[in-house]
């Protein structure tokens, strides 16, 4: 029995799917872990597959691949190094060819002395938001502890942290650490509950806890990292930073009163805008580099919203791998156009200006013979939008960049965009942040600079873009607020009827009129064939659009009237 511990916790970055790169990421940081003298490292759920694996865990193939890669990983442990805590996607029965449900497990794996020593699968498997595990894989029976060197670990598998029967189970099977390995994507203010649960089981238990969860993107989510250990008194005595991998050294001793855990790593969270920014800079970092295009393309009106998405792209990817393009036609604004270049020049970035006038003009020339007795209305302002969105695929075809849209989730909500026009694109980094958060991200951005920016530091976006009415600009003197309400009373109704599912009646009961709030529920319910259309985007809310929120597109239901 041992009385001493050296634990490495290992916040990580793994690709779904890239089976060689997870693994040689794993041992990495076993390397480092054994120049530190660690005795175990802790890897974050589903580290070899990438979470979340979804249906790749329904090929057989896949599946194969997985348990080569462990078991080799397992062999290199032969060593005499440090063991590994990791999570990957297993079949109990290997000779199982067909992955029905009931075969395949969420599961956590120590591997040491050369082998597989021991295996503990996921409980509760979570059915709701963005996920849907009980899809792909088998709940697993209430766990008993994992005996590591002569110490018992109750290994909890991320979700089976947020209910007490699996701790419960643990400790009264006699475990000394709790171990819990976590996927866990970000969400404004989702940090505290993380700590505020870990705590409750604590408490429950009278056992310190260790916290390890994976950081980086994967599709519309991003994963914040920012593990950490609580120890028996309710003590955070190790926090690890957000949105960047990381490797922590803490060590551990046995008392009388059980584990104790030395002071370590301090990284404290960040406040305000600065999460919401990081977030979403990490998750178009991903998002891109991952799927292996060189950068991106953007059209840039000079507008706020394609302002700060040119900024968060810049700052993601470096400005050399953004390519902005001014679109302008008999409508932009001189105004427009000079902050557009002003917003390129001050952030270091490609801008070249592309007229889509004659465009408009040969759409008018082949729609004459249906439209000429008809008058102008906002077909031929969509036109102007699918211009550019045609220009812009055009650019991404011929050089390779992946065209980023700018629209955010106000507009998305509301159905204030164009299909094929300003929706085009692989991506939208501001498809969950509602606009009077562009505004707030703006400003800070203009304040503060994280540190792992790529982009340039100081005042990055004029004010002129940030204080002037927003304007599509598709008509003479055209303003939003011509066709919406005041965006602060818009997105206040908005999160009441999205994130809140609130009824019609609590909303007016927050002080708006019962005809602008029946008006937006129905152009929010009206829209849902065009998000169904959208590009992915980085989820930063609780209800964002996508698997968030499944609403039928044909659907009769308009509201209480």
């Amino acid at each position: 029995m041992t009385d001493r511990l050296t634990i490495a916790l290992a916040q990580i970055n793994p690709t779904v799917g890239n089976l060689p790169a997870n693994l040689d990421k794993l041992r990495g940081v076993r390397a480092r872990a054994a120049a530190e003298g660690a005795d175990l490292v802790v890897a974050t759920e589903l580290c070899v597959s990438g979470y979340p694996p979804e249906d790749l865990v329904l090929k057989p193939d896949f599946l194969d691949a997985v348990q080569r890669g462990v078991e080799a990983l397992a062999a290199e442990t032969a060593d005499g190094g440090p063991a590994l805590l990791i999570g990957a996607p297993w079949r109990l029965d290997p000779e199982a060819r067909a992955p029905l449900r009931g075969k395949v497990y969420n599961a956590a794996l120590l591997l040491d002395g050369g082998e597989i020593r021991a295996l503990r699968t996921k409980h509760h498997l979570p059915n709701y938001g963005v996920f849907d595990e009980i899809r792909v894989f088998a709940p697993g029976p209430l766990p008993g502890p994992v005996n590591f060197r002569g110490v018992r670990l109750g290994v909890m598998v991320c979700e089976d942290m947020w209910f007490p029967d699996v701790a419960e189970c643990l400790e009264e099977s006699g475990a000394e650490i709790l171990v819990v390995p976590n996927g866990s994507p970000y969400e404004s203010d989702k940090s505290d509950e993380r700590l505020q649960l870990a705590v409750e089981r604590v408490v429950e238990c009278g056992l310190p806890l260790i916290y390890v969860n994976q950081v980086g993107g994967q599709d519309e989510l991003v994963f914040d990292g920012a593990s950490f250990v609580v120890d028996a008194g309710r003590n955070l005595k190790v926090q690890l930073p957000e949105f960047v991998e990381a490797l922590s050294i803490t060590r551990w001793s046995r008392g009388p009163e059980g584990w104790s855990v030395e002071s370590g790593d301090q990284a404290p969270p960040g406040s305000g805008m600065e999460p919401v920014y990081r977030a979403l800079m990490l998750g178009l970092r991903d998002y891109v580099t991952k799927s292996g295009f060189p950068g991106i393309v953007l059209g840039l009106s000079g507008g706020i919203d394609s302002a700060i998405s040119a900024v968060i792209a810049a700052d993601a990817l470096g400005p050399e791998r953004v390519h902005c393009v001014m679109m302008p036609s008999p409508y932009t604004s001189r105004e427009s156009l000079d902050d557009a270049a002003e917003l390129a020049r001050l952030n270091g970035l490609r801008l070249d200006e592309i007229d889509i006038g004659p465009a408009m003009q040969a759409y008018e020339g082949m729609l004459r013979p249906l439209f000429d007795s008809l008058p102008p209305d906002t077909t031929e302002e969509n036109l102007q939008s699918r211009a550019r969105g045609i220009t812009l695929m055009a650019i991404s075809n011929k050089f390779g960049p992946m065209v980023l849209s700018t629209g955010n989730k106000s507009e998305m909500s509301v159905g204030y965009a164009t299909l094929y026009g300003d929706m085009c694109g692989g991506f939208n980094v501001l498809k969950d942040v509602y606009k009077t958060t562009v505004f707030q991200l703006s400003r800070w951005r203009n304040q503060a600079r994280p540190a792992d920016a790529l982009g340039a530091d100081g005042r990055v976006i004029p004010e002129r873009i940030i204080t002037k009415p927003p304007s599509a600009e598709l008509k003479p003197d055209q303003k939003d607020e011509d066709s919406l309400p005041p965006y602060p009373v818009l997105d206040d109704i908005l999160s009441g009827l999205i994130e809140q599912e609130a009824s019609i009646d609590a909303i007016v009961g927050r002080g708006h009129p019962r005809e602008t709030v029946n008006r937006v529920w129905r152009l929010l319910e009206n829209a849902e064939y065009k998000r169904r259309q959208a590009p992915p985007g980085v989820k930063i809310t609780r209800r964002s659009f996508g698997r968030d929120r499944r609403y039928p597109i044909v659907n009769a239901f308009k509201g209480p009237g």
